[in-house]
């Protein structure tokens, strides 16, 4: 798949294509619900702490939700975040990289952001690797290991 050419403000003040982000060898592109709640406080704290660890292996890691640039900016404060996020607010990135739809929680079916993870190579403009349906919990350890 190649990547859309789909413009979302970003946390820096910024607006961004995926295919801006040249910097680096790749880019760790992840969707996740909501800033501060639990799970995916847990999963940008742990992208924040290994942030380091995979800019030496040349990736640069990126969170994208549907809040808005002012909840974005609010959370890496909060949080002391290290990792750029943008702002999907229609869904619109999430739901070309099918990271919007159905979902299932506590046994009730519902529509809504899919915690997913990509890792595409910022110069062919493609998806290397991606994971679906993660668990918060462990996640960036996971990634790094992987990587």
């Amino acid at each position: 798949m190649k990547i859309p050419s789909i413009t979302l403000e970003a946390s820096d003040g910024n607006s961004y294509k995926i295919s801006d982000f040249t910097q680096t060898e790749k880019i760790l592109l992840y969707f996740y619900p909501k800033d501060n709640t639990p799970g995916c406080t847990k999963q940008a704290v742990d992208f924040t702490a290994l942030h380091d660890k995979f800019l030496e292996k040349n990736i640069r890691v990126i969170g994208v939700s549907p809040n808005s640039i002012a909840s974005h900016q609010n959370f890496i404060e909060k949080q002391g975040l290290k990792i750029l996020l943008l702002s999907d607010p229609d869904k619109t990135l999430a739901t070309a990289f099918s990271a919007y739809g159905e979902k299932k929680n506590y046994g009730k079916t519902y529509i809504g952001i899919i915690r997913s993870t990509f890792l595409i190579d910022t110069k062919t403009q493609e998806i290397l690797q991606s994971w679906r349906n993660v668990k918060a919990t462990g996640h960036a350890e996971r990634i790094l290991k992987l990587v």
